[in-house]
């Protein structure tokens, strides 16, 4: 194979000489709005591949092939979308004009072009009603179908990139959809955050109620969806695919109060304590790391009998150590706190295998390469409720706000 040699200005020159234009190709740049428009355009052109068709709306037809055709349509509506994605269009979808990949003889009969298309032949089938749905079913399936593209997804994406840090970091749970509450006592309100349909679905707006035809009071909502979609389903619909969405879940609000008090009173349910350790141990990299090197817990117990027996204890690096800081707490969840404190400093965690009095290797993971200062505004952000808005950059040695 012949070596790939770059073109020079010389070349360049040459080449025009000869009068062949030299074509520079230049990156092209899109927009995050352009980018979710041909992300959801190349679903199209997925099925288009896999079905050698168009998306329909059908009712009978799958909800992924209704939701891509209504995209289609909106993309039609556009002049600016259609000029975006006239380079990619390879399929011709935007024309309508789509050419069969299978070549359908002109003498076929009915029953193999039945057999070509994949439809088989049932007895009696003209006079079967198949796959009937109620009138219900068929508007909650609209209502799901007809998403759109959320234009001003910008506003909302950093609102999912947060609820799914405080997933899991453990300050958000999500908590199953209770059927047995009933389908009529559910509740969904503006601003709360749901998974449905395996998507993290926002409700943004609730519009004004009013009564369905079969008297329940209803709403038009509009919810924003994690993949770059919204809709303007109606609160009902929105519930009753809840109902039947076996992983459906309901995200918990975490702004629980706040995790201290200024000051303790007597009525006062003490939880425990958060402690901050500094190793005296010899290894070398203990020893280089000292004044940055913290192993942070917690512990419903006192701290002095914690770690009264440190120089044997792996967890505590087979060393004595001392402590440098203690935040006392009330009313909260320890093994929680502990797992979003540990969770949160993760990215500055001590990497380090030492061996236990058995010579057995040991990985201890509740060290953490972080200045004192950090540790004391972390506490302050769990204290006032805000921790679940910051993250700890190791570069710039701060706390920054997502």
């Amino acid at each position: 194979m012949a070596k790939e040699e770059k073109i020079t200005s010389e070349d360049d020159e040459l080449l025009a000489a000869l009068g062949i234009e030299v074509e520079v190709k230049k990156k092209a740049t899109f927009t995050a709005l352009e980018e979710r428009v041909i992300a959801g355009f190349e679903e199209i052109q997925k099925f288009v591949d896999e079905h050698n068709r168009l998306p329909l709306h059908g009712e009978d037809n799958d909800i992924f092939e209704r939701l891509y055709a209504v995209r289609l349509e909106k993309i039609k509506e556009k002049q600016e979308f259609v000029d975006l994605l006239k380079e990619f269009d390879y399929q011709n979808i935007l024309s309508g004009e789509i050419k069969p990949s299978v070549d359908i003889p002109s003498d076929i009969d009915d029953d193999e072009l039945l057999n070509l298309l994949g439809v088989e032949d049932e007895e009696n089938s003209i006079t079967k009603l198949k796959h009937v749905k109620t009138r219900a079913e068929k508007r909650a399936v609209e209502d799901f179908a007809n998403r759109t593209i959320c234009e001003d997804f910008e506003k909302f994406k950093p609102f999912f990139d947060q609820i799914k840090k405080e997933i899991d970091s453990g300050l958000r749970e999500t908590v199953r959809f209770r059927k047995d509450a009933g389908f009529t006592k559910t509740d969904l309100k503006k601003a709360e955050f749901l998974i449905v349909g395996g998507q993290i679905a926002h409700i943004a707006e609730i519009g004004e109620p009013f009564k369905a035809p079969n008297g329940e009071e209803d709403s038009r909502l509009r919810v924003i969806y994690s993949n770059g979609t919204e809709s303007n389903i109606l609160l009902r619909s929105l519930i009753r695919a809840m109902y039947k969405d076996e992983t459906s879940r309901f995200i918990t609000d975490p702004s629980l109060g706040p995790l201290f008090s200024g000051e303790f009173n007597e009525d006062d349910h003490q939880s425990g304590t958060i402690y901050v350790l500094r190793s005296l141990s010899k290894h070398p990299l203990v020893k280089e790391n000292k004044e940055v090197l913290h192993k942070v817990g917690v512990t419903g117990g006192e701290v002095k009998k914690r770690i009264s027996n440190a120089k044997n204890d792996p967890t505590f690096l087979m060393a004595e150590v001392e402590v440098v800081a203690t935040y006392k707490l009330a009313n909260i969840n320890r093994v929680k706190l502990e797992n979003i404190i540990h969770k949160f400093f993760n990215a500055v965690k001590l990497d380090i295998e030492i061996k236990d009095r058995f010579g057995k290797p040991v990985k201890p993971s509740e060290w953490f390469l972080v200045p004192i200062f950090i540790i004391d505004e972390m506490v302050d952000k769990i204290k006032d409720g805000s921790i679940s808005d910051y993250y700890y950059d190791a570069v710039t040695v701060e706390l920054k706000k997502y």
